[in-house]
């Protein structure tokens, strides 16, 4: 079972989760690694070294919010094999990185998105009319 640290005034206690089974339990089925909690100032490079002792990296990506460009506190890491992956997710799950504790779990496939609106109507502009009183431009 895992056990989660909470950073209590200097000292540290230890908490264990009624889920922590369930987070080491389920079975890798790609390479592909969700790591979550990372610190606002963890990068791409920081999240890469921290990872690549456990194998060969294939890609090693923190989501950063497409306006500010600052960190949405999360990424992924994808190894060459599910071996790797998994010595990964033992190896670096509930352990501090840049200051904070992250939690590694296998990654979920994308889901697809809905397709982009159809483009509006070039002739109106943009100009509607209420139909129900109408406009003559008299």
């Amino acid at each position: 079972m895992a056990l989660f640290r909470r950073i209590f005034s200097g000292s540290s206690t230890i908490v264990q989760s009624q889920f922590s089974s369930i987070r080491l339990n389920s079975t890798l089925t790609s390479p592909k690694l969700f790591v979550s909690g990372l610190s606002r100032y963890t990068g791409d490079e920081n999240l890469r070294k921290a990872f690549e002792e456990f194998g060969c990296l294939t890609e090693a990506k923190v989501i950063t919010d497409r306006a500010t460009g600052r960190s949405k506190g999360f990424g992924f890491v994808s190894y060459e094999t599910i071996e790797e992956a998994e010595k990964a997710r033992e190896g670096m799950n509930a352990k501090f990185l840049d200051g904070w504790v992250i939690f590694v779990d296998p990654a979920k496939p994308s889901m697809p998105r809905a397709p982009p609106p159809p483009p509006q109507d070039l002739v109106n502009f943009g100009i509607t009319t209420n139909k129900t009183v109408g406009w003559t431009g008299r």
